[in-house]
């Protein structure tokens, strides 16, 4: 009995060795289709063990075998690559980071970490076997790109913090770190838009619309309408690319909303769900109608959505719209907030549909109110980008997208009228 009690002591900690034999499997499985590489399937799967084995050892004997088993494979690991006959080979730095990777991903099984380290190990996989990828992205990214993406830093994890989570001001309306928060949220979806627009380059036309409305539609809209004109034969492609631009428009808010106020998505997602719809079911047709065209569509000419000064004004807009909304609407009810919702949203649905929200979690705002004043600036927006259409582009692109863009309004006014 005590046997049978020994042993099943022993094999409790047979599942933390299984798991690390699979991470490094899956690890030197790469490794091993690597021809540069010169540790593969075996050598991760025993690092792997080593790891847990060392975190073991570590608690019964002395805590520094852990760090010295560290020391030990690195310097294994790097003597292997120094004795390589032929010195201009790959120095394989990335093996040699993965081994280690590998050998803390095995310390980090026998401390219970057992999901999280199969999750980085399944991360780690994936950047090994997709080096030309990521290199491919890399040498098309620019200095600004990268300058955004430190900008999108500064703004999240330097400025966020350091504001002070309370509110201030006649209504208490005003709270500088919320306030910053939704900066920092809409920077995000727009540096995402940014990235992916910059990576697409011109190769794939009308899908320009769908990371050009997450960046900004009325943009998109202005640069298709103006090269309409310049080119007549242009437009189809046009067509296409605005009302996509104009759809994800939709898809943004209902991201934004589902970050902001979860509360208010079933509310809210039948409303744009409706516009989107109708709007896409036009947008199919006119896309089916796009033939291959020569000419490739040009890129969107928009600002860097994460600059400082693009920030603070956005910060600033959301400010002054979510006070004029709590303003107007105490002292006019709901005809003023719906006021504000279509004068607002002429250029920048964002801000109306934020500060709605943020008035309607303060408790100021009533479920119909908010979805009302963000539908609002809806239409209030793609009226505004249909005078743009009709202004700079060509006659036949308006009468175009003109259906589009009013089966889009005709859903959403339609799921306002069984909302009232």
């Amino acid at each position: 009995m005590h046997l049978e009690f020994t042993l099943n002591g022993e094999l409790a900690a047979l599942p933390h060795f299984l798991t690390s034999l699979a991470i490094g499997l899956l690890i030197g499985l790469e490794r091993e289709r690597s021809p540069g590489s010169r540790a593969g399937l075996r050598t991760f799967a025993l690092v792997a063990l080593f790891g847990t084995l060392a975190a073991m050892l570590s608690e019964k004997a002395t805590p520094w075998l852990l760090p010295s088993g560290l020391v030990i494979v690195g310097l294994m690991t790097i003597s292997t690559y120094l004795r390589a006959k032929d010195k201009n080979a790959d120095p394989g730095t990335t093996t040699v980071a993965a081994i280690l990777v590998c050998y803390g991903l095995g310390a980090a099984v026998w401390y219970g970490y057992h999901n999280l380290a199969v999750m980085l190990a399944i991360i780690t996989t994936i950047l090994l076997y997709f080096k030309a990828e990521l290199h491919g992205i890399t040498q098309n990214l620019s200095r600004r790109d990268l300058i955004s993406v430190l900008q999108f830093a500064v703004l999240s994890f330097i400025i966020l913090p350091i504001l002070p989570d309370k509110n201030f001001g006649p209504y208490e309306a005003t709270n500088p770190y919320q306030i910053w928060l939704m900066v920092v949220l809409i920077s995000g979806v727009s540096l995402a838009g940014y990235i992916a627009l910059r990576l697409l380059g011109q190769r794939h036309g009308a899908i320009l619309g769908l990371f050009g409305g997450l960046v900004s539609s009325t943009a998109t809209t202005l640069v298709y309408a103006r090269r309409s004109v310049e080119n007549q034969s242009f437009t189809q492609l046009a067509v296409v690319v605005i009302l996509i631009a104009n759809l994800t428009v939709l898809i943004r808010l209902a991201i934004i909303s589902a970050v902001a106020s979860p509360a208010i998505v079933p509310q809210l997602l039948p409303v744009l769900g409706s516009g989107f719809l109708l709007g896409a079911s036009v947008t199919a047709y006119w896309w089916h109608k796009l033939s291959a065209l020569q000419e490739e569509a040009p890129m969107p000419e928009i600002k860097n959505p994460t600059e400082i000064r693009t920030a603070a004004t956005f910060g600033l807009i959301y400010g002054i719209v979510l006070f004029c909304s709590a303003w107007l609407s105490d002292i006019a009810g709901s005809g003023g907030l719906y006021a504000v919702a279509v004068i607002s949203g002429l250029t920048d649905v964002d801000a109306i549909t934020l500060s709605s929200l943020r008035l309607y979690e303060l408790g100021k705002l009533d479920i119909t109110q908010t979805v009302m004043a963000i539908s609002l600036g809806l239409l209030s927006n793609i009226g505004f980008k249909l005078g743009l259409i009709f202004f700079f582009g060509h006659r036949l692109l308006a009468r175009q997208c003109i259906s589009g863009m009013l089966a889009t309004a005709g859903g959403i006014g339609l799921a306002l009228l069984f909302l009232i």
